[in-house]
């Protein structure tokens, strides 16, 4: 099976099959298809990184079965294939040899019903949603009894470059045509006679002004917003809090759900376009909201390959990568930055760089 491309690797005696992942693994694909066929106990400790606990019940899901006594120890009959070993079926086995940092995934046996919509249930987790909304899973989430709600609530990633990417062209000419009329005036609301002419030539960097402060925003909102700790006896804030990011959490490679729906989007867009006319003059104040949303754009693009692309090692998506990965299965409470990570060093949440030590 690994010389026709699927990716089956053991832990001791437990065989897992990797094929629907490999792609998704944030070290790269090609590491993980170099271990096809291989023992990966050790090189779950590391180094170069030290799999979390929640890698490790990440692994458990890809569980097939165990080999037969000896049979580990039989060398691989083609290269990157677990050879003549016979698995034993995953049903009919209780496991064993397994890891004791590892907890068994059984949805069957989870704090809710998999069979029915999540959003009205997470509610009724209490002190348990916590913990439990940061063990993730790899398989789709349903939020809604209505079809209705639940297609709105789901989003493919090019639609958000579809919808928003026009009204970025449009609203950047606008707004530049409207400054090389001369009539925009800095602080003329204030005085007239000390106001100061905003040129056209301006332009592109109110633009960037505008992008960079998205991302600080982009910051704010994911780490005092996405994540903030509803109360446990709050059945309405949890919700929200699944709503919101939660569910984002729960199941991080469900690929309808990485990118803002246009819907909503319009409501928190519109929101930002409001405070801005309020705070600045009417051209100035557009310029500055055309570039937080090509900032907004960029953001959710990126975020949807963080999850699914493989950028090249050594780049800094790759980097940026792996410092995602790492805020959804074991730093949940910082690396809040997704499409830079600038913001983390003032506000000191930076992932801290891992110390290698092996463990016994």
């Amino acid at each position: 099976r690994c010389a026709q491309g699927a990716c089956l690797v053991r832990c001791r005696r437990r065989l897992y099959d990797l094929s629907g992942f490999v792609r998704l693994h944030p070290g790269g694909e090609q590491l993980l298809r170099l271990r096809a066929g291989t023992d990966v106990s050790a090189a779950l400790d590391g180094p170069p990184h030290r799999h979390s606990a929640n890698a490790r019940r990440w692994l458990e899901q890809y569980y097939v079965g165990e080999m037969e006594p000896g049979e580990e120890q039989v060398p691989p009959a083609a290269p990157g294939c677990p050879g003549s070993g016979k698995a034993v079926d995953a049903s009919a086995q209780t496991p064993r040899r397994m890891d004791p940092r590892c907890k068994t995934v059984d949805l069957e046996k989870d704090l809710v019903d998999w069979q029915k919509p999540l959003l009205w249930q997470v509610g009724y987790l209490g002190e348990k949603y916590d913990e439990w909304v940061h063990q993730p899973v790899d398989r789709p989430i349903r939020l809604f009894h209505s079809d209705f709600l639940e297609f709105l609530s789901k989003t493919a990633w090019y639609v958000v470059f579809m919808v928003w990417a026009p009204v970025v062209l449009y609203l950047s000419w606008v707004s530049y045509t409207s400054l090389a009329q001369g009539n925009t005036r800095l602080f003329s609301s204030f005085t007239t006679e000390y106001s100061i002419p905003v040129h056209k030539y301006y332009f592109p960097f109110i633009f960037l002004l505008g992008m960079f402060l998205w991302s600080l925003l982009e910051y704010l909102i994911h780490r005092f917003v996405f994540h903030m700790k509803p109360p446990a006896s709050n059945y309405y804030l949890i919700t929200l809090h699944f709503l919101l990011h939660g569910q984002h959490h729960k199941s991080p490679f469900d690929s309808s759900r990485l990118v803002f729906p246009p819907v909503p989007a319009s409501l928190v867009i519109g929101f930002f376009y409001g405070v801005l006319q309020l705070l600045l003059p009417e051209v100035l104040g557009l310029s500055v909201f055309v570039g937080g949303l090509c900032g907004y754009v960029i953001y959710d693009m990126m975020h949807y390959y963080l999850h699914y692309g493989s950028p090249k090692k050594g780049t800094y998506l790759y980097g940026l990568k792996a410092y995602h990965v790492k805020h959804h299965f074991e730093h949940q409470k910082s690396g809040f930055g997704i499409s830079t990570r600038f913001w983390d060093h003032p506000f000191r949440t930076l992932i801290p760089e891992e110390t290698f030590e092996k463990e016994d």
